[in-house]
C-alpha cells in the first residue's frame, strides 16, 4: 500500500497600479484607484504519491517517466509536475548524500525538511527508530534498545539512513537526524537510560487489577484514557516531523502494547492514522514484551487479582483479553498505513529488517491537485500504469485534504492544543508573558499562584475579521524534576470584542491567573494560550523553585514578592478570568473582595501607585518577633527614593506566624526610567535579613 504527504503552497502577486500587466483570458476584478494596488491571490495544494510498480515476476520496472503514469483524484484526472525514481540498491553503496558526512546535534530537536516538490534523499531508505519509554516496563526498555543496536551494528544496508525517535511523556524529541553514521546513531541510542519516562503504564481497572486491600479504590478509567491519547498524540507529532520530507518512510514503533479504552481513544486513533497518511509514514510496531507465557493470574510484576474472579475464571479471562486488546492496536495501526506489525516474537531487529525490507525501489509522482480547499475532506486517487497491464502497483488510495482553522471541529481545536502542549519547540504566534509565585500555606505545602498576560493588541486580528467576541483557551502543566506532571489546567475566557472593550483592547492587557498547591522543589511550567478566532497559540515554557523555607535559618523567610499597579473589586475585573480554581480561597492576593493584579511585565506608569505585597513567616520561633520593612529604588549605584520603615509586631494566627506586608507607593516622584526595586526584611531580634530585588521601569 502506498503512501502520500500534501504540502500548502500560497502564492500573493502584488502589482501596482501603474504597471503594465499582461492580458488576462478574463477581465481582473479593479481595485479602487485610491487604494494604488490590485491583488491576486491563489492558493495551490501540492500533492506527492509514491507508487511501486513491478512486473509479474516482482522485479521493479525501471526508466518510466511521467508519460506512462496515469492519476486521478475523485475521478478527475491530475497533471503530474514531476515523476522521480528512487532506486534503493542494497548490494552497492548509493551516491554520495549529504547525509553521508558527520552529523551535527539537530537543531532544535526537529527532522531537516526539504524543498518543497524536491527530494532530500535520493536513492536511499529511511528508517526511523521511535521509542515509546513512558509506557514500556524496565526490561521491555532493555530489549527495545538492544534490538536497535543489534540493527545499527549488524544489519543496517548500504541505501538505509536511519534516525532515532523517543517520547518519554515529556514531549517527542528527534535525537538523530536521518543518517548513515552508526558512531552518531549508537551514540542515540546509548543517551536513553532504561527508566527514563517509566511509569505511564496502565492499571486495567477490571477483575486482572491487583487487589489494593482497600474499599474503595481510586478509578483509573479516566487516567488510562488520557495516557492512551497521549501516547497516540506523541506518534502524531513524530509522523509530522517526518513529513517536511516527500519520500516514504518506515517508522519502527517500539512499544508494550497499545490498548484502547472502548470507544474513548477512537478519535485520536484515527488522527494519528490520518496523520501519517498525509506524511507517507508506514508504522512498524514491534511489540516489546516478545513472546509471553501468561500465567494465568498474573506473573510476579502484578499483585494478586483477589475476589472471586481468581475462582471463577474472570480475572484469567480479562487479563487475556487485555493483552490481546493491546496487540490489536498496534495492528491496527499498522493495516491501516500500509506497514505490518512484529507480535509474539524475541527476536525484536527481525521487526526492523522487517521494516526495513517493505521499502523497494519506487517512483515519487507529485501534482497539483483541481481541488485546493483546505476542506479536510478524503480524496480518493487512483493510479493506473499505461503499459504493461500485468503489473502490479502499489499506492495509498486516497489522502485527507489539509483543514483551515476556521474548518475546525470541537474535537479538533482540542487535539491541536493537545498535540502543541506535547510539541518540545514553544509555538510563538501569540505574545505570553507569564509570572509565577509562592506563599508558604503550611509546613508542608505551597500555594504557587500562576499570572499569565497577552497583550489587548493581540486580538485585533479577530476584530478585524468582523468578529463580536473570541475565547482564549488555556492549557498548561506543571511537572517536577523527573518529568512526572503533578499539576494541570485547562480553561479558557470569553472576551467581548465590541462596544467599549474593544475600543481598550489597545491599551489594556488580557490577564488570566490559576494556582497550584505544591510541596518543595524544582518544576517546570509549560503553558499555551490560543485564540479561539484566529487559531494563533503562544507558549510560555519556564523553570522555577519553590524553596523548602523550614530549612531557612539564616534569614528571614520571605514569600515571593509581588508587584502590582492593579487592585480592584473581583466584579471589576473586565480583562481579568474570574478565578475557578478551588483553591481560591488560600490565595492571599484574594482579600475582602479585591485583588491584587501582578504586574508581569514590571513597567508601571507614572501616575499610578505602586502595590508591593509578601509574606514573612517565623515557624520556628515560639513568640512572633518584630520585623521592619522598607522598600528602595535605585537608579544604578545611587538611592533614588526610599519608603519610610515599616513595624511589623504581629503575625497572624498559625503555625506559620504569617506577617503579611504590604505596600502603597506614589510613583510620582520618580522620573520615568529604569530602576532596581528591593524589597528589604529586618529582625532586629535575631539579626537575620531578607533581600528580594528585580528591575522595574517608570513609564512616562
Amino acid at each position: 500500500m502506498r503512501r502520500f504527504v500534501a504540502t500548502v503552497l500560497t502564492c500573493s502577486l502584488l502589482l501596482t497600479a501603474q504597471q503594465p500587466a499582461p492580458k488576462p483570458a478574463q477581465p481582473p476584478v479593479q481595485a479602487p484607484a485610491e487604494e494604488g494596488l490590485v491583488t491576486f491571490k491563489t492558493n495551490t495544494q501540492l500533492v506527492v504519491e509514491t507508487v511501486i510498480v513491478k512486473d509479474k515476476n516482482g522485479k521493479a520496472i525501471e526508466n518510466l517517466t511521467a508519460k506512462d503514469f496515469t492519476v486521478t483524484e475523485d475521478g478527475v484526472v491530475q497533471t503530474l509536475q514531476f515523476c522521480d525514481f528512487q532506486k534503493l540498491d542494497d548490494l552497492a553503496p548509493p551516491a554520495p548524500a549529504p547525509a553521508d558526512a558527520p552529523v551535527a546535534p539537530v537543531v532544535r530537536g526537529q527532522i531537516t525538511p526539504e524543498p518543497a516538490g524536491q527530494v532530500r534523499y535520493q536513492d536511499r531508505r529511511l528508517v526511523a527508530m521511535y521509542f515509546d519509554m513512558s509506557a514500556m516496563p524496565v526490561p521491555d526498555q532493555i530489549r527495545s534498545l538492544a534490538a536497535a543496536i543489534k540493527f545499527v551494528n549488524q544489519q543496517i544496508k548500504p541505501a538505509d539512513l536511519v534516525a532515532i525517535m523517543a517520547y518519554t511523556g515529556a514531549g517527542v524529541k528527534v535525537l538523530n537526524d536521518f543518517t548513515a553514521n552508526k558512531v552518531e546513531l549508537l551514540k542515540s541510542i546509548q543517551t536513553l537510560t532504561p527508566g527514563e519516562g517509566q511509569g505511564f503504564d496502565e492499571n486495567s481497572n477490571d477483575d486482572s487489577s491487583a487487589d489494593a486491600g482497600t474499599a474503595f479504590g481510586q478509578d483509573d478509567s479516566e487516567f488510562n484514557i488520557f495516557n492512551t491519547d497521549r501516547q497516540l498524540a506523541a506518534l502524531q507529532t513524530a509522523v509530522k516531523m517526518l513529513g517536511v520530507l516527500n519520500e516514504k518512510k518506515s517508522l519502527v514503533y517500539f512499544a508494550s502494547g497499545l490498548r484502547l479504552n472502548g470507544t474513548n481513544n477512537g478519535a485520536q486513533l484515527q488522527a494519528t492514522t490520518n496523520a501519517a497518511v498525509r506524511a507517507n509514514v508506514s508504522f512498524f510496531p514491534i511489540d516489546a514484551r516478545g513472546l509471553v507465557a501468561m500465567a494465568p493470574l498474573g506473573d510476579a510484576t502484578v499483585g494478586s487479582p483477589g475476589g472471586v474472579g481468581m475462582y471463577s475464571g474472570a480475572s484469567a479471562g480479562a487479563m487475556s483479553a487485555n493483552f490481546q486488546r493491546s496487540q490489536d492496536t498496534l495492528y491496527a495501526l499498522a493495516a491501516d498505513t500500509g506497514g505490518k506489525a512484529m507480535l509474539d516474537s524475541n527476536d525484536l531487529a527481525a521487526g526492523v529488517v522487517q521494516a526495513e525490507q517493505a521499502i523497494s525501489s519506487y517512483y515519487i509522482l507529485g501534482y497539483y491537485t483541481t481541488k485546493p480547499a483546505l476542506d479536510g475532506k478524503f480524496r480518493r486517487v487512483k493510479i493506473t500504469y499505461n503499459g504493461d497491464p500485468s503489473a502490479k502497483l502499489s499506492f495509498r488510495q486516497g489522502y485527507f485534504a489539509g483543514k483551515t482553522f476556521s474548518k475546525f471541529t470541537s474535537a479538533d481545536k482540542e487535539r491541536q492544543l493537545e498535540d502543541a502542549l506535547l510539541l518540545g519547540d514553544p509555538i510563538t504566534e501569540l505574545t505570553i508573558a507569564m509570572e509565577v509565585d509562592y506563599f508558604q500555606m503550611n509546613r508542608a505545602e505551597y500555594f504557587v499562584p500562576v499570572t499569565v498576560k497577552i497583550p489587548g493588541s493581540e486580538l485585533a486580528l479577530a476584530r478585524k475579521g468582523g468578529a463580536e467576541r473570541t475565547l482564549i483557551d488555556f492549557i498548561g502543566e506543571v511537572k517536577d524534576e523527573y518529568n512526572t506532571t503533578v499539576s494541570n489546567v485547562r480553561d479558557k475566557v470569553d472576551i467581548r470584542l465590541s462596544g467599549e472593550t474593544a475600543a481598550e483592547l489597545s491599551k489594556h492587557p488580557i490577564q488570566y491567573d490559576t494556582g497550584f498547591t505544591l510541596l518543595p522543589g524544582t518544576y517546570t511550567i509549560k503553558f499555551l494560550a490560543r485564540d479561539d478566532e484566529t487559531g494563533r497559540i503562544g507558549t510560555y515554557i519556564n523553570k522555577f523553585v519553590v524553596p523548602n523555607l523550614n530549612k531557612e535559618d539564616k534569614r528571614v523567610p520571605i514569600s515571593s514578592v509581588v508587584l502590582s499597579s492593579q487592585l480592584v473589586d473581583m466584579k471589576d475585573a473586565l480583562f481579568t478570568a474570574r478565578d475557578r480554581d478551588k483553591t481560591a480561597s488560600s490565595n492571599p492576593l484574594l482579600d475582602a473582595g479585591r485583588k491584587l493584579l501582578p504586574n508581569v511585565t514590571r513597567v508601571f506608569p507614572k501616575g499610578r501607585d505602586m502595590y508591593v505585597y509578601l509574606q514573612a513567616y517565623q515557624q520556628n520561633t515560639e513568640k512572633f518577633q518584630p520585623l521592619v520593612a522598607f522598600v528602595t529604588f535605585y537608579k544604578g549605584q545611587a538611592k533614588a527614593f526610599e519608603t519610610p520603615p515599616l513595624p511589623v509586631t504581629e503575625g497572624q494566627a498559625n503555625r506559620l506566624k504569617t506577617a503579611p506586608l504590604k505596600f502603597d507607593i506614589a510613583l510620582g516622584k520618580l522620573p520615568p526610567g529604569r530602576y532596581e526595586c528591593q524589597v528589604t526584611v529586618l529582625d532586629p531580634g535575631s539579626q537575620k535579613a531578607a533581600f528580594w530585588r528585580a528591575p522595574v521601569m517608570i513609564a512616562p
